[in-house]
């Protein structure tokens, strides 16, 4: 099998998709990770339907960015193939993207709910709430369904990087969670973080109706890890 992109990125793709479980954000085979190599043009993906357990480097299809045509790989793409290049297409940022059903942040779009800012754990990964999309008109489900999918993501950000980079998730309103990052690991790390403020979210609400902090708190946690003046972690490997 020829392939098209760096086997660094095919290797961090494979090992994104199987962590998917290995973290709790997936039953059966209901999620997926890709990654994009903007200079060749294409992004890997994981198959449709392949079981966690079985999937192999060679299983990943690569597809090209600009028509949607696979260009290496024996198997059908992730039915979600359309929707990750539509994100690609509108966000330059983005070098990976995670999908998956995890129960806490699909309960939220499944309520039609942003998830909401009630602490810093929430603030320190995503500038604002998580927001949910509008529900996809019967004309956008008949037709490039999966591609429709990523443009009410890409109309919920009103098309800027800018917030895709300050908020790198979204719900699709009755569906679930997509998450991305500047690589496909860091998209499965969003995506982890995403169910985790989705769930915490939850349990808070359950104790009593809350606002959010002050913004002024809030803003403090993001940019400590964010953004020029950002503080938290070391630089390069950490000597043992």
């Amino acid at each position: 099998m020829t392939t098209a992109v760096p086997e660094s990125l095919r290797q961090e793709v494979l090992q994104a998709n199987l962590a998917i479980p290995q973290v709790g954000l997936a039953t059966l085979t209901w999620g997926n990770v890709s990654g994009v190599d903007r200079d060749a043009g294409v992004f890997v993906i994981k198959p449709s339907g392949v079981p966690y357990a079985d999937l192999t480097l060679d299983h990943l299809v690569t597809v090209r960015l600009h028509d949607g045509a696979v260009v290496d790989g024996d198997l059908r793409p992730s039915t979600d193939t359309e929707t990750h290049r539509c994100l690609y297409l509108a966000f330059p940022s983005i070098g990976g993207i995670t999908h998956t059903h995890s129960t806490h942040a699909v309960a939220f779009a499944q309520a039609r709910r942003d998830i909401p800012v009630l602490g810093t754990t929430h603030a320190d990964t995503f500038n604002g709430p998580v927001p949910v999309t509008r529900d996809l008109t019967k004309e956008e489900c008949a037709k490039d369904y999966e591609y429709n999918t990523g443009h009410v993501i890409v109309d919920l950000l009103d098309g800027q990087d800018e917030k895709a980079v300050e908020v790198p998730a979204a719900l699709v309103a009755g569906h679930g969670p997509f998450t991305w990052g500047s690589d496909a690991r860091k998209s499965l790390e969003h995506a982890i973080i995403c169910e985790a403020v989705a769930d915490i979210a939850l349990h808070t609400m359950s104790l009593s109706p809350t606002t959010p902090p002050p913004r002024h708190l809030l803003e403090r946690h993001y940019t400590r890890k964010h953004g020029p003046d950002a503080y938290y972690g070391n630089p390069g490997p950490v000597m043992p």
